[in-house]
């Protein structure tokens, strides 16, 4: 296992130096000059020099990635041009927001959508297969938008159960950070079920048909034995791929859902970003964003090992 975390790790480095670059140099792609834009109408030329000096924005773009690169080595992500604010507390108040937002999501998704996999495998061509692919197909089809301003017309205009926008720090009271999080987290856990829902039912099928499950029901093991042990530990390994990519997906696309619900977290943060020309806070966003994806891809590679000891050797 630990030359395994360690080849991981070192395969690990190489990528960032590249995810890093690539941020760097399409962020030059951007139209637009921030300079420009941070000086305001008058756009005075002594207070376009300054601006371009403060930030580096005078020298080659070589210069300024080197620049860039020894302050995240060194913790500082940059400045905002925009709101005059570190870009790494701006990340460290945001982030916080969609992790707590994501991580529910995922807790959604997983208690629905895993059960009905099985439950549509085990249960093949009978009503509760058929009501899980229903299930499923409504939850691929369902719009964001509209399921999100369904659930404030009904819970929040109708019932008056929840309120209909705003964020509370689950520090400050979590009764109502629940409350202000758990329509916008179904609304994202919704479409995220269906695809876990699907992707359990298919890897569970392949299971169940294979050798090591039928020597296991030949042996006289019960059936609830059979299908959580053997074959749901074997059906896991894609199940947990799609549970990486798809927290990571919530991390950077929660945009629309956030919006919706008025919460502020870390999609409105880059997209406002990119409007204002923030390269700053685009920059860090994005690094933090994909930083995020790659840790998450390795979690993924130790979780197929520990689900799967065939995989240790």
């Amino acid at each position: 296992m630990l030359a395994f975390l360690t080849q991981r790790l070192l395969q690990i480095i190489p990528t960032l130096i590249i995810v890093s670059m690539l941020i760097f140099g399409l962020q030059q792609l951007l139209p637009g000059d921030p300079a420009l834009i941070m000086a305001g109408e008058e756009r005075d030329p002594k207070v376009l020099a300054e601006i371009r000096e403060q930030y580096k924005l005078d020298q080659p773009i070589p210069v300024q990635y080197l620049y860039w690169v020894k302050g995240v080595l060194t913790g500082n992500l940059g400045e905002s041009m925009r709101l005059k604010s570190s870009v790494s507390s701006l990340v460290a108040e945001k982030l916080p927001v969609t992790l707590q937002l994501a991580f529910m999501a995922l807790l959604i998704a997983i208690g629905v959508g895993i059960p009905a996999g099985i439950v549509s495998a085990v249960k093949k061509e009978t009503l509760w297969d058929y009501g899980a692919n229903l299930f499923a197909l409504w939850g691929l089809s369902t719009p964001n938008f509209w399921l999100g301003i369904l659930m404030i017309f009904l819970f929040s205009v109708t019932l008056g159960w929840l309120p209909a926008s705003g964020y509370v720090r689950l520090g400050e009271d979590w009764k109502s950070s629940l409350a202000t999080t758990i329509m916008p987290a179904f609304v994202l856990g919704n479409a995220l079920a269906a695809v876990l829902m699907r992707h359990t039912r298919s890897a569970m099928l392949q299971a169940m048909g294979t050798d090591y499950v039928r020597t296991a029901r030949a042996k006289g093991l019960h059936e609830n034995r059979v299908v959580l042990k053997h074959a749901l530990r074997n059906a896991m390994t894609p199940v947990i791929t799609l549970l990486a990519l798809d927290f990571g997906t919530l991390l950077s696309g929660a945009v629309l859902t956030e919006q919706i619900f008025s919460i502020p977290g870390f999609g409105k943060l880059i997209v406002d970003s990119v409007f204002n020309r923030d390269y700053a806070v685009v920059q860090g966003v994005v690094l933090v964003t994909s930083s995020i994806y790659i840790s998450l891809n390795l979690l993924a590679d130790v979780a197929y090992v520990l689900v799967n000891p065939r995989l240790r050797g």
